[in-house]
């Protein structure tokens, strides 16, 4: 298997693994929410809402790695030169690429507001 999948499948499991941390810190914020407030109610179940919708997608990110790391043994296919400077195959490269870089952009910038947010929480540098 070519050893760009291999990363691939590192970056699936990351990326899974975020989500599932995502959920966590959408049910830990839930219990910090004032209920009897209105607004605090539609947050809390908004939040309720988004933890199941992402707890599904970050189990199922993390079990499609599993499998995409389960096939890490298979030998490499031949593959026709010709057919891999198509469009088509280049443009979906291209694609992924040009997402990769927009991920890593918009994380750095989460990174940095989150940073922000926990040393205003705790009150030392994360």
């Amino acid at each position: 298997m070519w050893k760009g999948t291999l990363c691939t499948v590192r970056l699936a499991a990351k990326v899974g693994e975020l989500i599932a941390a995502m959920v966590e810190n959408l049910e830990a914020h839930q219990e910090t929410l004032d209920i009897t407030d209105e607004n605090g109610n539609l947050e809390l179940r908004a939040y309720v809402k988004l933890a199941q919708e992402f707890r599904c997608t970050a189990t199922q990110l993390q079990e499609t790695a599993a499998h995409m790391a389960g096939y890490r043994d298979l030998p490499m296919a031949r593959h026709n030169p010709a057919k891999m400077a198509l469009p088509k195959v280049v443009d979906a490269l291209t694609n992924f690429v040009r997402l990769e870089s927009d991920l890593l952009t918009l994380l750095c910038q989460s990174v940095k507001r989150d940073r922000a947010l926990l040393a205003m929480m705790t009150g030392r540098a994360a």
